[in-house]
C-alpha cells in the first residue's frame, strides 16, 4: 500500500515522503493517527503542487539546519552522573540530559531528534547524533563523570 506521510514517522519516513508499507499498518494505525493519507493519483498531484510552492521555504529551513549544525561542531558536553564506587551509573544517561545540557549552553534542541547509539551506563566518552533535518545531522561528543 502506498500512502503520503504527513508527518515525521521513524524509521519510515519524513513528511510529504510517499513510501509503501503493509496494509494493515497503514490501515489500521498511520492513516487513523492522521499520520498518512492513501497515496491516490490525484494526492499525488495536490503534493506535487505543494512541494513546488514549499520548494524555497524548505531550502530555507534546510540552510539554517545547516547552520545549526556548524554551531553544534564545536559543541563538547559533560553530564554528571551519580556513581558506585566502580564507575558504573546508577541508571544511564538519555537524550534528556544531552537536550537539557544543550539548552544551558543556549541551543534549544528537541530530545526526540537525539539519538544515542549505545546505552550509556558507565563514565566516560561517548557521542550522540542530532537530527536537525532529514538531510542534516551533527554527532556531539559528549563525557560522562562523576558527580
Amino acid at each position: 500500500m502506498e500512502i503520503i506521510l504527513k508527518e515525521d514517522v521513524a524509521n519510515l519516513g519524513y513528511k510529504d515522503d510517499i513510501v509503501t508499507v503493509k496494509d494493515g499498518y497503514g490501515r489500521n494505525f498511520l492513516i487513523p493517527t492522521g499520520k498518512a493519507v492513501v497515496a491516490t493519483e490525484s494526492a499525488k498531484k495536490v503534493l506535487a503542487e505543494n512541494l513546488k510552492q514549499r520548494a524555497h521555504k524548505l531550502a530555507k529551513i534546510k540552510a539554517d539546519a545547516e547552520e545549526l549544525a556548524a554551531k553544534l561542531k564545536d559543541v563538547t558536553l559533560t553530564i554528571g552522573a551519580k556513581t558506585s564506587s566502580t564507575g558504573t551509573i546508577f541508571g544511564s544517561v538519555t537524550n534528556i540530559q544531552i537536550a537539557e545540557e544543550l539548552a544551558k549552553k543556549g541551543f534549544s534542541i528537541d530530545r526526540k531528534t537525539i539519538y544515542i547509539k549505545e546505552s550509556v551506563k558507565e563514565i566516560g566518552n561517548y557521542t550522540a547524533t542530532v537530527k536537525l533535518h532529514k538531510e542534516v545531522s551533527v554527532e556531539i561528543p559528549f563525557e560522562v563523570v562523576s558527580e
